[in-house]
């Protein structure tokens, strides 16, 4: 059989549990509540910078659409274009006024309808000859974009333009003139992007198709473009459980360009296990702490239950000279004194137990004693009767007889009685009644063939008749007694009814509501008192005058038979 930890173990346990388990599901929810606020303040900051770099090239490429739009119809620029004899000067004018400030990272220059340079914003001139029929003239010729912009193939060549976009110029008829072509360089998205995005950030620009357009680092932008086009195919999000970085996207829509930040984690796995460690050795830290504080506090607090117990042990080996002492005001020591108060209260009550038990056994006796009278009695009455016989005298004989069967049925063990036997004892006392009064009165019982069986507490009619008999028919010259039993409901109603003068109003009120017993009423208040102890509040006795004169006692009670369970 397995043994049961000790109180004082399961004490100390769940006062430990109840300081460690709290302290480290705080540290875990802290350490991981606070990772997840660095990462998230993290990621805000990389979505701000992203803001910040998509409106620099907002800026950029609403510089570009407006320098695209001023050319359009520009006399002096499309008569150049088309061979006429502008000045060189003018047309550079005004070129680098259509430009404005976008020329210091970004590089203008014209084409004619041949794919000829002509004229440029840079000191050194673009490539002589652009083909028309394809590359980015031809994508301005064919496209529906006022300004359309294509990306290089290799972005590790810094020399060469990284992102160009080209514009198909018109006269004023509408009749193509030439191309206006818009290039961004290395240095020129360094010089735009500059302080952007952050000092320990990385910012990565990539095509529409993931295909690397600018980094600072041009390996870094050719190694990390493929890796993360790969984890997006993959159905896989850019920030992985092994990743070392953060990243964050943003798709500029003029330009189709993606914006990638890369940041390094704020947790990095090493940094990660430092605070593991240290959360660690916090926790052996609690835990001796906890482990010291638990048992002190539940020695503290096993001491006096201890006592407690050895008191307890005391009282169930009978001994109530114990006492616990109390130390302290709190609970503990209250219960200490409760437990000496109770201890005191438990020899009281065993000292009452012993003189209640004396007074029981001498009760009992003078009960033993008082039975043997009503049998002494009843022998009397039967001798009376033989001599009455003897000499002659029949209603001697008869007064005898009836009142020994009535003492016998007093004191038989019996409580309950079927109603026919009850009836048939009311039926001597009848006889003895009627030779005293010299056959005054009438009686008649009305009780139902399917009745006779029903039990009823002994002896509650006898009050009923002899209270009408004696009361009710005092000064009637043709009294009458009747008994009427019936069932309504479930429940028994026996009915005594007389002739004679009625009941007091005082009594004549409907259900019987006497106090305590008094006077001449002693009858009517016994049976009523055990009606109502034997079958509750809802039975008993109900009393009232009849109109033509006389009164009615109703007994109101369940219907029982000899193998229903009794009340």
């Amino acid at each position: 059989m397995r043994r049961t930890p000790s109180f004082r173990r399961r004490l100390a346990a769940g006062f430990l549990a109840a300081s460690l388990i709290p302290l480290l599901a705080c540290s875990a929810m802290m350490l991981q509540i606070f990772r997840l606020r660095m990462a998230s303040e993290a990621e805000r900051e990389m979505t701000e910078y992203l803001d910040t770099a998509s409106r620099a090239l907002d800026g950029a490429f609403g510089a570009f659409s407006q320098a695209a739009a001023r050319l359009q119809g520009n006399a002096v620029v499309t008569s150049a274009l088309a061979g006429g004899g502008e000045e060189d000067t003018r047309v550079n004018g005004e070129l680098f006024t259509a430009a404005g400030q976008a020329r210091g990272y970004a590089s203008f220059d014209l084409y004619d309808l041949q794919g000829r340079w002509r004229y440029s914003t840079r000191q050194t001139p673009g490539e002589e000859q652009l083909p028309t029929s394809w590359g980015v003239l031809h994508a301005a010729s064919k496209g529906r974009e006022p300004l359309r912009f294509t990306a290089c193939e290799d972005v590790t060549d810094t020399a060469a333009p990284l992102l160009q976009g080209a514009a198909l110029l018109a006269d004023r008829t509408g009749r193509p003139a030439g191309y206006l072509l818009i290039s961004i360089y290395h240095v020129g998205f360094r010089q735009l992007l500059e302080g952007k995005y952050g000092t320990q950030n990385e910012l990565v620009l990539l095509s529409p198709y993931w295909r690397p357009v600018y980094c600072v680092q041009p390996s870094l932008a050719d190694a990390l473009a493929p890796r993360l086009r790969s984890r997006l195919l993959a159905g896989q999000g850019l920030d992985g459980p092994a990743e070392e970085f953060l990243y964050a996207v943003a798709r500029h829509e003029e330009s189709g360009l993606y914006l990638v930040l890369r940041r390094p984690q704020v947790f990095t796995e090493e940094t990660i296990r430092l605070l593991h460690t240290v959360s660690l050795g916090c926790a052996v830290v609690c835990v001796v702490l906890s482990i010291f504080m638990s048992l002190t506090l539940s020695r503290q607090m096993f001491r006096p239950i201890q006592r407690l117990r050895q008191g307890i042990g005391e009282v169930e080996r009978n001994n109530l000279d114990v006492w616990v002492p109390a130390e302290g005001e709190d609970e503990l020591g209250e219960l200490a004194r409760r437990f000496n108060n109770m201890v005191e209260a438990l020899k009281r009550n065993r000292e009452d137990l012993v003189a209640n038990q004396k007074e029981l056994n001498q009760a009992q006796i003078r009960m033993l004693q008082a039975q043997l009278n009503p049998h002494f009695l009843c022998n009397t009455l039967d001798t009376m009767k033989w001599i009455s016989k003897i000499n002659k005298v029949p209603q001697v004989a008869v007064m005898s007889t009836n009142l020994a069967d009535i003492l016998r049925f007093c004191i038989s063990p019996e409580e309950f009685a079927p109603l026919d036997r009850e009836m048939e004892i009311l039926e001597r006392y009848i006889e003895i009644q009627k030779i005293r009064m010299s056959e005054a009165f009438t009686f008649d019982i009305d009780l139902p063939e399917e009745l006779e069986g029903c039990l009823i507490p002994k002896m509650i009619l006898q009050p009923l008749v002899e209270n009408a008999v004696l009361h009710g028919l005092e000064g009637v010259e043709r009294g009458m007694v009747e008994v009427r039993v019936r069932e309504e409901a479930g429940m028994l109603r026996i009915t005594v009814r007389d002739n004679g003068v009625g009941l007091p109003p005082e009594l004549a009120v409907g259900r019987h509501r006497s106090e305590g017993p008094a006077g001449k009423h002693l009858g009517l208040y016994n049976v009523n008192t055990i009606l109502t102890k034997y079958y509750g509040e809802s039975c008993g006795l109900f009393l009232e005058n009849e109109p033509g004169g006389g009164a009615a006692v109703t007994a109101v009670l369940p219907v029982r038979w000899e193998e229903d369970e009794r009340c």
